[in-house]
């Protein structure tokens, strides 16, 4: 199966080749991968021009002004033709060079069904767990919050059990759920709920590769905009799973935190 890797852009030369260099190392390369600037002024789309011209699978490069990353990821999100996309912003790496192998191997024979046709058997989420790494790619630890080992829509009252990086989704599902320009920080965890409810109503399922999928690079933008996160995030929990169930799954949170 082709797998979309989408990656949003904004003045990341410092930390862009790392990124360009985890998917060009893949043993699979059935891949597509979307680099989307927001008018860089420093060396990104430059770099991704050089990579552009290295690789033998197809890279698209869209740099033009947006509105946030959430806006950028919109602009992605619609331009994928794989059967699967993820989220690889700049910093963020696949985990190991088999990892699109391994997901492959997880995946049924059958494919996504083609416009028109009944649903396939296809999951509609493919996801993992992630490691935690430094700013030199150096694993630090595994993620605190990890996969359940069975995920629905519900498993996210507890915290955004999966990272967006290792959330493998089918792009005819994910086209239909554009993600939440109200929310700057968290608009990933609405995005993720929305899909996996989706995917209970066509009764699809998701699936745990049981493996690590990502490596995410410690201080992204959630931990650089931390409180504001947290609102947005209780704002997010109340919308799905109501005010009552959130207060008292937060006070559980802050009573964790007291004791640990």
């Amino acid at each position: 199966m082709r797998i979309t890797i989408i990656t949003v852009t904004y003045q990341a030369a410092a930390v862009l080749q790392r990124t360009l260099d985890s998917v060009s190392r893949q043993t699979c390369q059935d891949i597509e991968h979307l680099i989307i600037d927001g008018a860089s002024k420093d060396d990104t789309v430059k770099m991704a021009k050089a990579y552009q011209e290295k690789v033998p699978y197809p890279v698209i490069i869209q740099s033009e002004p947006d509105h946030g990353l959430y806006d950028a990821m919109n602009k992605g999100l619609h331009k994928a033709t794989g059967d699967y996309l993820v989220f690889l912003n700049a910093g963020d790496t696949l985990h190991a060079n088999d990892t699109l192998s391994t997901l492959n191997g997880k995946m049924p024979t059958s494919s996504p069904p083609q416009q028109g046709e009944p649903e396939g058997v296809a999951p509609a989420v493919i996801y993992g767990d992630t490691a935690i790494v430094d700013s030199e790619g150096k694993f630090l630890h595994l993620r605190r919050l990890r996969p359940p080992k069975q995920l629905t829509w519900r498993s996210f009252k507890h915290g955004m059990l999966v990272c967006h990086q290792a959330f493998y989704v089918r792009t005819d599902i994910a086209q239909q759920e554009d993600y939440n320009l109200q929310y700057r920080h968290s608009a990933d965890v609405d995005w993720c709920i929305r899909v996996m409810k989706r995917a209970e109503e066509m009764r699809l399922p998701l699936v745990n590769t049981n493996t690590i999928l990502a490596d995410f690079m410690e201080g992204g933008n959630t931990t650089q905009n931390h409180r504001a996160s947290l609102k947005e995030r209780y704002q997010v929990m109340c919308h799905h799973y109501g005010k009552v169930s959130t207060m008292v799954m937060h006070a559980w949170f802050l009573v964790r935190q007291l004791f640990r």
